[in-house]
């Protein structure tokens, strides 16, 4: 059995992009993972119409471990052992809040407006990284991170019917995320990304199972369809973020994630007639331009300590 002959245009654009620079592949990968979590946010919208945001945030939980299972099945038992089971059951009660947050929000306030605040989430991680880790944040990260808060006040817009309950939410999503994220970041100093997602997925189902057994009915066969591609575009994301990494530096491909906004934008703009304020955009802008400032200077920060370590190392073959 042969393969299908690839159009000539398709072969034509492989070529383009294998000839491109690193750093304008990282770039096309993350737009891509933006447009597919754009994509995502608007499957969940579309499913919590008829499915409760709790049971799609286990079914695709749920997914996740299915799609995992063929990697333990041919590493073994083994490759999944740890020391570190009491963070990642704790990361994973953190991280199941932000999911069932994150889908809860996405079902009560238009698709842009959450995409927007839920870009608060670094700043989140700011203070969290200053008061739990004990991180030291000079002047300018403490002044990007107001100057995000203010764009997600902007946003909110305190005594109007902005702040709503459905925003509130996803602040807790966002804040959850970004201590979900802390609890990585620890992590991977011992254990590989596979074990992280493991058992993230392992403890993460279980989790979400019980608040969704008491909104549960079964999905029909379209719903269960949706469901699965809800899945898989979100995997799909995934890949695409981790290769916009291995192909260029986080300072190179972070400003590319923004790409989320307007393309949230449009899609809920198609499919469910929603369109965003003026002031979703300004604070958007707000939040965006304080966050790229934070990951662009923790990796600046990240390259100076990388050398001081170089410098400090003794060189091969000296005393």
């Amino acid at each position: 059995m042969f393969p299908l002959p690839m159009p000539s245009w398709i072969v034509r654009l492989q070529g383009a992009i294998a000839r491109a620079s690193p750093a304008t592949r990282g770039a096309l990968w993350m737009v891509l993972a933006a447009v597919l979590a754009a994509l995502m946010a608007g499957l969940i919208r579309f499913l919590s119409a008829t499915l409760h945001p709790f049971e799609i945030a286990f079914i695709r939980s749920f997914l996740g471990l299915v799609f995992i299972a063929p990697w333990l099945l041919r590493a073994g038992l083994p490759a999944a052992r740890t020391n570190r089971l009491p963070l990642f059951s704790i990361r994973a009660v953190v991280g199941a809040v932000a999911m069932l947050s994150w889908f809860y929000g996405l079902a009560l306030m238009p698709l842009a407006d959450a995409v927007a605040l839920s870009f608060t989430a670094p700043l989140f991680a700011t203070a969290g990284a200053a008061i739990f880790l004990g991180e030291h944040v000079r002047a300018r990260r403490w002044t990007a991170t107001a100057i995000g808060f203010c764009g997600a006040m902007v946003i909110l817009r305190p005594g109007t019917e902005s702040l709503t309950f459905g925003a509130l939410v996803v602040l807790v999503s966002a804040a959850t995320m970004a201590a979900a994220g802390l609890m990585v970041k620890e992590l991977s100093r011992t254990e590989p990304a596979k074990v992280i997602v493991f058992y993230m997925v392992l403890f993460m189902s279980p989790l979400t199972l019980v608040p969704a057994l008491f909104v549960w009915h079964w999905p029909t066969l379209s719903e269960f369809f949706w469901l699965i591609a809800l899945s898989a575009v979100a995997t799909a994301a995934n890949f695409a973020t981790t290769r916009a990494l291995v192909e260029a530096d986080i300072s190179v491909v972070a400003s590319f994630d923004f790409v989320r906004l307007p393309a949230t934008a449009i899609l809920a703009y198609f499919a469910f007639a929603e369109v965003p304020d003026r002031w979703t955009w300004i604070g958007g802008a707000a939040i965006a331009a304080s966050t790229l400032y934070i990951v662009l200077r923790e990796a600046k920060l990240d390259r100076l300590r990388r050398k001081a370590l170089e410098a400090e190392s003794p060189a091969p073959g000296a005393p």
